[in-house]
């Protein structure tokens, strides 16, 4: 991985792409493995958006994203069928023609001998002039990258193969540390004493997540999070020192 030096984040989108998502047939479970593989390497993942197998709205989507994000990963539409039409986009939105890539014709030749690599597979291997290929080692129809669009399958155990081969690429930035804290009080309790905090703390951020314990019933964590350790540590510190008072208050209000 290539580190920034800066404090600028490098950051990301999710362009899912696919009938079947909106209309519930399949449940998205690739959304939130790039999110942590994201986070984990120091990329901020910034925002999803999710469209149909219609490609003027992938073209769309892809232009407005491509040139917010540092990079857009996109999932879906890539495979044999004639509404996998991701490529086409892609190719549509950068300008660039489509066709056979030797290279993804030679990798799908090890896979299908003669008649079996017919007209439905040979789709799989139409790539956009200038893209490099993200190589599949599942099934080994590749996916591909081009200016900072990262093109990969929909099908959860082949994405991630994907995203292990193109993450060591990937320029990364300072890599965001978090502490949880319980807070052992509801989160209307602390609400406003939570926002006086991230007030204070600029460079931290602050989320609460209230939750039902079995034994005490409602609750709150408290997420904190910055790419500074000893700003992460004092806020952390504060969050603490607001809990006790406000327990000594409900404590005191009986």
């Amino acid at each position: 991985m290539n580190s920034v030096d800066n404090d600028t984040p490098v950051t990301a989108a999710i362009l899912v792409i696919g009938d079947e998502i909106l209309s519930g047939r399949t449940k998205d479970k690739n959304i939130g493995y790039i999110a942590e593989y994201l986070t984990a390497i120091g990329v901020d993942l910034r925002e999803v958006r999710i469209v149909p197998d219609v490609e003027d709205e992938i073209v769309a989507a892809l232009n407005a994203l491509r040139h917010r994000y540092s990079y857009v990963f996109t999932t879906g539409g890539i495979g044999p069928t004639h509404d996998d039409i991701t490529a086409d986009a892609v190719a549509k939105a950068f300008g660039v023609p489509i066709d056979f890539d030797p290279r993804a014709v030679a990798l799908l030749q090890q896979r299908f001998q003669g008649p079996e690599l017919n007209a439905a597979r040979m789709r799989m291997t139409r790539i956009p002039q200038g893209a490099d290929l993200v190589t599949n080692k599942v099934s080994l129809a590749p996916g591909f990258w081009i200016g900072n669009v990262i093109v990969m399958a929909g099908v959860p155990t082949i994405m991630q193969a994907m995203l292990d081969e193109v993450g060591p690429k990937l320029k990364t930035g300072k890599q965001m540390l978090s502490e949880s804290v319980r807070a052992d009080a509801r989160e209307g309790d602390i609400g406003t004493e939570l926002g006086e905090l991230a007030r204070q703390h600029p460079e931290a951020s602050f989320g609460s997540y209230p939750f039902f314990d079995d034994r005490t019933g409602p609750n709150t964590n408290i997420v904190i999070r910055s790419r500074d350790p000893e700003k992460l540590a004092a806020a952390t510190k504060a969050v603490q020192d607001m809990l006790r008072e406000v327990k000594a208050r409900l404590k005191a209000a009986g």
